[in-house]
């Protein structure tokens, strides 16, 4: 069997579309795999190019690659476009990431770090959070539901894949202390139907008055 020296890779929300290929860009495999397989799949990889297209979650996977010791490489979907060679669909669009991704003069995209991705996240609230439901009461909080944009943008599957309370503290993005105190006014609650934008953050009358 040749050695695969690039891996394209079809990102979704649940099954991720592979396709290897060797230097001479023969077809090693095509794969499709869970997010689990994929995960154990690649760490279990000799180390290559492992090429995305620049979209949601494409900055998260590219950490994750260089955390198992690949080289990633994004690339604009504007620039894959033009290597579809038959009917767009999963493997097609797997096949022409790695055609894209073997041009010498391919540009790529550099991979955010988490700081600068939650930068960015900023300046497309609108894009990742939604309205919540809201209690015709007078003087009801405002609620906010996350998206499935959201959970592409960090990588994860459902909102049951965000870190607990214990380990948002013990990366010091929480305090328990402050949000007992008052300092921390925002309180996350969780519908029972969590697959489903499940999140919700409560603010209270005055905050959600300051928000309009």
């Amino acid at each position: 069997m040749e050695k695969v020296t690039i891996i394209g890779v079809d990102l979704a929300k649940n099954v991720f579309q592979l396709h290897g290929a060797a230097a001479d860009g023969s077809v090693v495999f095509r794969k499709k795999l869970s997010r689990l397989q994929f995960c154990k799949f690649m760490a279990g990889h000799p180390a290559c190019v492992v090429a995305m297209e620049a979209c949601a979650g494409s900055n998260y996977w590219a950490r994750e690659m260089v955390r198992l010791g690949h080289q990633p490489k994004l690339i604009a979907p504007r620039y894959v476009k033009a290597f579809i060679k038959r009917q767009k669909n999963d493997a097609a669009d797997a096949e022409a990431i790695v055609e894209a991704a073997q041009r010498p003069t391919m540009r790529f995209v550099e991979p955010k770090t988490e700081e600068q991705q939650s930068r960015s996240i900023l300046f497309r609230t609108r894009e990742i959070v939604a309205s919540g439901p809201r209690s015709p009461t007078p003087g009801a909080p405002y609620t906010y539901v996350t998206t499935k944009e959201f959970l592409l943008e960090f990588g994860l599957d459902t909102l049951r894949d965000l870190p607990d309370f214990e380990a948002l503290e013990d990366t010091g993005l929480l305090s328990k202390d402050k949000l007992l105190a008052g300092e921390i006014s925002a309180v996350l609650v969780s519908y029972e139907d969590a697959d489903n934008l499940s999140d919700v953050e409560f603010l209270d009358g005055q905050e959600a008055a300051e928000t309009q």
